[in-house]
């Protein structure tokens, strides 16, 4: 344990000193979230409906970049060579990695949630829960991130990545079309990915739902990060061949 925590408090005091990191993170959900407020400033429900599904999107997006650029970065300077030489486990690298990402994915729910709301996005449900699912859902970023990582050899191929894995799962999740109104063999799709969950489970606490209501898509997600963070794990390389 005392490894993991090593590794996580070296992560975020790097992350502490990149402040355009810190800006990626937790100013431009909020900058995106605003732009569309103030669209639709005299459409109140357009925020409504779409506001809780870029509250569950947005964490989710930006975390996955950074995680797995700088989880590559790492593996190319060498750090993780080094570290590796020492008597930490690749367990423990990826767990202070994920609690180090965590901690930024935590303050970042809070604020992109605070900020929805401010800008005038009603919430029916518990805003407890809302901010739950934020933190899963970029805790989820997180741990796809540290999985695509290792199918990447440079920061460039780790920016590719996103489109290629998040892109599908925006298409199918919902956020274009309601699920039951795509064509069969789309909506079986989608329920093999992990973001459908996410926005089903804050469009739901969006329309008044409780714990009840949501547990099962929580539940899923938090297989996803599990089962993502297994991967990563069993995938970490030294360094990028």
């Amino acid at each position: 344990m005392s490894l993991t925590l090593a590794t996580t408090g070296r992560v975020l005091a790097q992350l502490r000193g990149d402040h355009r990191t810190v800006a990626l993170v937790l100013v431009l959900p909020c900058l995106l979230i605003g732009l569309i407020a103030w669209m639709f400033a005299d459409q109140p429900q357009v925020l409504d409906r779409f506001g809780p599904m870029l509250v569950g999107l947005f964490p989710l997006v930006v975390m996955f970049l950074v995680t797995s650029v700088a989880t590559l970065r790492e593996r190319q300077s060498g750090t993780l060579e080094r570290l590796m030489t020492t008597p930490v486990r690749r367990g423990d690298l990826v767990a202070g990695y994920a609690l180090a990402f965590a901690t930024l994915a935590l303050v970042q729910a809070v604020v992109v949630v605070g900020f929805a709301l401010l800008v005038g996005m009603d919430v029916a449900g518990p805003l407890g829960l809302v901010v739950v699912v934020a933190l899963l859902d970029a805790i989820l970023g997180c741990t796809l991130g540290l999985a695509a990582s290792a199918l990447a050899r440079s920061e460039f191929q780790a920016v590719q990545m996103m489109p290629a894995i998040l892109f599908p799962q925006l298409i199918t999740c919902g956020l274009l079309m309601p699920r039951d109104q795509m064509p069969q063999v789309l909506e079986w799709l989608s329920r093999a990915f992990p973001l459908t969950y996410a926005i089903e489970a804050m469009t739901s606490l969006a329309a008044g739902e409780e714990w009840a209501g949501v547990r099962g898509a929580v539940g899923v997600i938090a297989l996803f990060i599990v089962g993502a963070a297994l991967l990563g794990v069993l995938t970490l390389r030294r360094r990028t061949p």
